[in-house]
């Protein structure tokens, strides 16, 4: 690989270009099998599966479902929280050449019979409370052949296995539904109980896809990743080989990050099977309470999340008094990371928290701050090993920009996708000459470190004037009132675009919308201030945490329309 500026902050140990192993993730599941057959794979609650159960467990699904018709190429959905039967379900599909298609719980019907109906699904794995409530009334929409249906609490021991369920039918919905089993409908614990394991042959090669991963959807609408086994498997190896002090067979990771995401997927659950090491579940990445219960009692050495997830621990009431210092190394993706935020919680813990940068189509870590090296707070970082970056022009798209200007961010590594499922199309504009286009607009300094500004589809346009809302939200993070904000452009007759702020203030904070204003006016040029401020008690986020500015923005949109303006103005 050419040598870039960026190599040289690459830590001791850690390889510019990695000599891969061409492995793919049931490959993983395998080798920990072997070599830490006694040791914790997963746990959940009060049960623990070791890698020889794990995999016991995985060929007897994997047998199970190649006897509902599951095959090489075959599209199978998992529609579950971070529970054991999510860890199975996912390594028995890919044992079959089949495919998964990981699907948000919180989901609505409309949504799941899009994604479903467009990959092309015929057998689901599913919670039992959602097939009940939702995809029991869509059935004969969703074209799935087999459903197979777990519960919360099947995986438990004594008492939890009674005590759980008795909880989760109090929840409002309940979380938990007694299926009628009928034809097509099949009980998870009991499918694999009444299975002994013999897996049919399949071939897999490195190029075969593994995981339909759908985007977010946060932009328009969503998109099928086709991320091959090599995809997946090289980013595990490429963010593996970042922590040179990670100890194969003695890490802990913590899972909370949902596995329907990338991020979760492949940082948290891939990684830890990886390295045969202990992963922790946690179902909710939003009940603090528990993260925190989990990763003071397992002695959680790492623990990727995102940056409301490490607010949420900082501001947890008696944080101080607990023993969180068993963390060694934290991940933070999806979101910039608040300057305070990062130094409270590496205060509170001794760890260090590397931010770093990922999109469903890269598998998803592309950046990271070296985690010994030189760090630059408010960065992604630099490219990983065997990932090229370039920032090319906004209009068109393909000259580099001077160090320090504006533009696109393109990539090129062994992560990016084979493409969009069905969408020859969105491909094609997506990937141009081998540099799949991000879409997001960043600055690369001197030392070859990476800031994200804003996305292209974010950006707001204010008397021609190109505004980034990343940068103002920055802004709005340094003041110490400010747990965190979001961003918009509103339509505006005389500017195109006006700026509004939408901001959460600290538990017990205050600050007035002209206090705020006077803060930007200090770091902004006067275009870029908010021109209003609106104090919320939350703002709208994805399952991952990841604010949603598109819900903010059609909120204003209707709200004028409501009130008969256009345009700002009113008619």
């Amino acid at each position: 690989m050419e040598k870039r500026i960026w190599h040289q902050h690459y830590e001791s140990g850690v390889s510019v270009e990695l000599e891969f192993l061409d492995r793919t993730l049931i490959d993983f599941l395998n080798d920990s099998a072997s070599t830490y057959p006694t040791r914790p794979a997963v746990t959940f609650l009060n049960r623990t599966l070791n890698y020889r159960q794990l995999k016991d467990e995985v060929d007897r699904l994997a047998t199970a479902l190649a006897g509902l018709g599951v095959k090489k190429d075959s599209k199978v959905a998992i529609q579950l929280p971070n529970l054991p039967q999510t860890v199975i379900a996912y390594f028995a599909v890919l044992r079959l050449g089949a495919q998964t298609v990981m699907t948000n719980p919180l989901y609505t019907a409309r949504e799941v019979v899009h994604q479903w109906n467009d990959s092309g699904v015929s057998v689901a794995i599913v919670l039992d409370s959602l097939f009940e409530q939702r995809l029991k009334g869509v059935r004969s929409e969703l074209g799935v052949d087999h459903f197979v249906v777990a519960s919360m609490s099947e995986y438990l021991r004594f008492p939890l296995n009674f005590l759980v369920p008795m909880k989760l039918k109090k929840a409002k919905p309940p979380l938990t539904a007694n299926v009628a089993i009928e034809k097509g409908v099949h009980r998870f614990r009991k499918l694999i109980a009444s299975t002994r394991p013999a897996v049919p042959e399949v071939s897999i090669g490195m190029d075969d896809v593994a995981t339909l991963q759908y985007t977010g959807g946060t932009t328009g609408v969503s998109k099928g990743a086709m991320l091959t086994h090599r995809n997946l498997s090289y980013n595990v190896q490429q963010v593996a080989a970042w922590d040179t002090q990670a100890v194969p067979g003695r890490e802990v990771v913590m899972g909370a990050l949902p596995f329907f995401h990338i991020y979760g997927l492949t940082v948290s659950m891939a990684m830890s099977v990886h390295l045969g090491g202990h992963l922790i579940l946690a179902p909710n990445p939003r009940d603090t309470k528990m993260i925190i219960k989990l990763l003071v009692k397992h002695k959680v050495t790492t623990f990727p999340a995102v940056p409301a997830m490490y607010a949420a621990v900082n501001d947890f009431p008696g944080v101080d008094e607990l023993d969180l210092s068993n963390i060694r190394v934290c991940n933070s993706g999806s979101a910039p990371l608040p300057v305070d935020s990062l130094q409270r919680f590496e205060e509170l813990t001794g760890a260090k928290i590397t931010e770093g940068f990922g999109l469903t189509e890269t598998s998803p870590v592309t950046h990271s701050n070296p985690l010994l090296g030189k760090r630059k707070i408010g960065s992604i970082g630099v490219p990983l090993s065997n990932t090229d970056a370039r920032i090319v022009d906004l209009e068109d798209g393909t000259t580099d920009v001077p160090t320090g200007e504006k533009g696109e961010l393109i990539l090129k590594g062994p992560q990016i996708m084979k493409g969009y499922w069905q969408n020859e199309e969105a491909t094609g504009e997506s990937i141009v000459g081998g540099w799949f286009r991000t879409g997001d607009i960043a600055v690369m300094d001197e030392d070859g470190f990476f800031f994200i500004v804003g996305r292209k589809k974010d950006m707001i346009l204010v008397s021609g004037y190109n505004v980034y809302p990343d940068e103002i939200d920055r802004v709005l993070a340094a003041h110490p009132a400010v747990l965190e904000s979001a961003t918009i452009g509103i339509p505006d007759e005389k500017r195109g675009e006006t700026v509004k702020s939408f901001v959460v203030l600290v538990g017990g904070g205050v600050a007035e919308e002209d206090e705020l204003v006077a803060h930007c006016r200090e770091s902004l040029a006067a275009y870029k201030v908010p021109r209003s401020i609106e104090f919320r008690e939350s703002l709208p986020k994805s399952t991952v945490l990841k604010i949603l500015r598109r819900e903010l923005r059609e909120e204003e949109i209707k709200k004028m329309e409501a009130e008969g303006r256009v345009g700002g103005a009113r008619k």
